[in-house]
């Protein structure tokens, strides 16, 4: 059977309609590939994939209603061969890692799309994993690091948002020592000279958005 008589099908789940049309444009004209399905977030992304049951999801990560590391696990928990994707413009470290942790086999900067899709959607549809150099690169060199805890995160997003310790206190219902206390692991652990170098740390590795 030829590879146009059965192509490689495709769900792309993005919130950004511009975003799917350039994958649209991009898939275009490929015999062995075919776009089946589009979805605009997470919770949709689960209904489409039950729906058609694509080959590869091509799936975003930052959206409305669900985001897409909670749609890779919901989707891979009822299906656990889907081959998915991750599409995003965040090259972090800790952000791939958590996509991969939670099920994806792919993970492309939207920069990359002409470029790379094809081959990655091939790649992945035959069974391997695809990651970009520089992001391998990335998850390597923080490897060993010692991840921020849950509350860790908390706290940093409060900080990102310009609160005060006593603020961030009375919003996490704990004593402005505990808030001064993560302060001091979270700058250890990322290696910051002060919380606004924290930020911009946690922002480019992924670990928190602003």
């Amino acid at each position: 059977m030829s590879a146009s008589v059965n192509p490689i099908r495709i769900l792309a789940v993005d919130d950004h309609p511009l975003i799917r049309e350039g994958i649209a444009a991009v898939l275009q004209g490929e015999p062995d590939i075919l776009l089946v399905a589009e979805a605009s977030n997470g919770r949709d992304a689960i209904e489409q994939y039950r729906a058609h049951q694509p080959d590869v999801t091509l799936m975003d990560l930052q959206m409305p209603e669900m985001n897409g590391i909670d749609a890779i696990q919901a989707i891979r928990e009822d299906f656990p061969d889907a081959r998915i994707i991750v599409l995003t413009t965040y090259s972090g470290d800790a952000q791939a890692l958590r996509a991969f942790k939670a099920g994806a086999a792919g993970y492309l900067l939207k920069n990359m799309l002409r470029k790379e899709l094809m081959e990655t959607v091939r790649s992945v549809h035959a069974g391997r994993k695809r990651v970009p150099p520089e992001i391998a690169i990335d998850i390597a060199e923080h490897h060993s690091d010692d991840l921020l805890t849950e509350r860790e995160v908390e706290v940093l997003r409060q900080v990102a948002e310009g609160n005060a310790n006593k603020i961030i206190a009375d919003q996490l219902k704990i004593s402005e020592e505990t808030v001064k206390a993560h302060m001091r692991s979270i700058l250890s652990k990322l290696g910051a000279n002060d919380r606004t170098h924290a930020v911009t740390i946690a922002v480019k590795r992924g670990i928190i958005s602003i």
